[in-house]
């Protein structure tokens, strides 16, 4: 059976993004010295496990882009995220980043502080833009 995570309220967070644009992502995060939690990965999508948020916040942040792409998927309150050593119909999952060995609780980002990259990485990536892949 799945290993499921229910995202929100005192759980984690993440932001998905398709699989190109996620290692592009990571790529330009570690650039910018960027502290990192784990990262969740399949064949086809990458989600970046962040700091809880609300709907609201979420909705505030959102609003002060330009535009964001379709193919950004943000699981809060109500949502849920499959976590390794599951299979999907999409293939494994696996950690791309995983959590620190021993620790009780996985450091997390803030999405603040990552959804300008992955807003730049989807929007530019091949698979990125409007364009909803699973």
């Amino acid at each position: 059976a799945p290993v499921m995570l229910a995202t929100g309220g005192r759980a984690p967070c993440a932001v998905s993004l398709p699989a190109l644009a996620g290692a592009k992502a990571l790529v330009a995060l570690d650039r910018m010295g960027m502290r990192l939690g784990p990262v969740v990965a399949t064949p086809t999508r990458w989600s970046l496990l962040v700091a809880p948020y609300t709907l609201e916040r979420l909705g505030e942040l959102l609003y002060s882009k330009d535009w964001v792409p379709s193919s950004l998927r943000f699981h809060g309150e109500g949502g849920y995220l499959v976590l390794p050593p599951s299979g999907t119909g999409a293939g494994q999952v696996r950690w791309e980043r995983a959590p620190s060995p021993g620790a009780a609780a996985p450091w997390l980002p803030d999405v603040e502080a990552v959804l300008d990259a992955l807003v730049e990485a989807s929007t530019s990536a091949p698979d990125g833009g409007s364009r909803l892949a699973y």
